[in-house]
């Protein structure tokens, strides 16, 4: 276990998330799910933590695995198409990770997830939260509408605001 990552996790709080993902920014990207609902049935879930608990940062769990946890915790895996996808942001490891269904990961593939995953992490980097995370949505909207296009009304199976953990 790093020391490096246990002081940052301890330091990153509330008050740099809501820097990091403003009202406004977390409005823009309810909004940008919204929008790319519209072009296909899958369904898109954004959530962003700032830090992990003491428990699971002292037990070494790695940002994938609490993304899975996260995934499991908000029924991102009951929709009906097993189309549903998981953008989890780990404010305080600078991660990115992307867990799909096992229907649209089947068609994507982890590549076309890490691709998305470090285009968000670059925008991150320069302190473009909102931009990077429009941008996946956008992204993962494109693997949708490729895959599960809309064919007709779709009922929302999960919410569209981002989920602040």
């Amino acid at each position: 276990m790093e020391l490096s990552r246990i002081v940052r996790h301890l330091l990153t709080t509330h008050w740099k998330v809501r820097r990091a993902f403003p009202p406004a920014t977390l409005m823009a990207i309810g909004q940008a799910i919204r929008a790319c609902n519209a072009a296909h049935v899958g369904e898109v879930c954004f959530a962003v933590e700032g830090a992990l608990h003491s428990a699971h940062l002292f037990r070494g769990q790695s940002p994938r695995e609490r993304a899975i946890e996260v995934f499991s915790q908000l029924r991102v895996w009951d929709t009906e198409h097993n189309n549903g996808v998981l953008i989890y942001v780990l404010l305080a490891d600078r991660a990115v990770e992307i867990v799909a269904d096992r229907g649209v990961h089947a068609r994507v593939g982890a590549t076309g997830w890490q691709e998305i995953c470090e285009s968000m992490e670059a925008e991150f980097r320069s302190g473009a939260y909102r931009d990077g995370a429009v941008h996946g949505i956008q992204a993962v909207a494109n693997h949708l509408t490729r895959h599960y296009p809309a064919a007709g009304p779709d009922r929302d199976e999960l919410p569209d605001a981002p989920v602040v953990l």
